[in-house]
């Protein structure tokens, strides 16, 4: 969805389970694999005869084609391999800023962009006077949809301003602090 992947995994029955490490592989344009690397550690339920369920997000990844695997850890340190899963993230149709959610919020707040190519981003908070109050990204992101958290540290309650400045889009919202 966007620019996050789900992973859903279950298990039937588990021996000496400790962990999944949760591994991640670029594919390039040129169709050459990168090195897998571990993206995330999700806890093994040791022993059970129970069906388990497990999840894992990976957010904010940018356009391009991806292969996932799982690398099941016992507690003796032997390990085995899921089978490849490959997912591919399209990039942004049109630039955007999203409405923050939740709206009013307190004590944080979610703000989304998408990005139609790499672009150096700027995103702001500012005062109802134009004040800066916090500089929340200023560096270059490649083309996808984003996701920030915003959690401010000494705001009070009132309205503000999140502006976004790329080369090619610029635009403002407003949302509220409640306290």
């Amino acid at each position: 969805v966007d620019n996050y992947v789900t992973l859903n995994w279950t298990t039937a029955t588990e021996t000496n389970n400790s962990e999944f490490n949760v591994e991640r592989n670029v594919i390039s344009t040129t169709g050459k694999n990168l090195e897998w690397q571990t993206i995330g550690i999700v806890i093994g339920k040791g022993t059970t005869t129970e069906p388990q369920n497990y999840s894992f997000v990976d957010e904010n990844i940018s356009a391009g084609k991806y292969q996932y695997r799982l690398k099941q850890i016992d507690f003796n340190g032997t390990f085995e391999y899921s089978n490849t899963i490959e997912v591919e993230i399209n990039p942004a149709s049109k630039f955007s800023l999203e409405q923050n959610f939740p709206k009013p919020f307190n004590p944080a707040t979610n703000i989304r962009f998408d990005l139609v190519k790499e672009s150096y981003v700027v995103l702001k908070i500012y005062d109802l006077n134009g004040r800066e109050i916090e500089n929340l990204i200023e560096d270059y992101k490649p083309a996808g949809s984003y996701k920030i958290r915003y959690e401010p540290k000494e705001l009070t309650s009132g309205i503000y301003f999140y502006r976004i400045i790329t080369e090619d889009f610029t635009d403002v919202k407003k949302m509220i602090f409640l306290k």
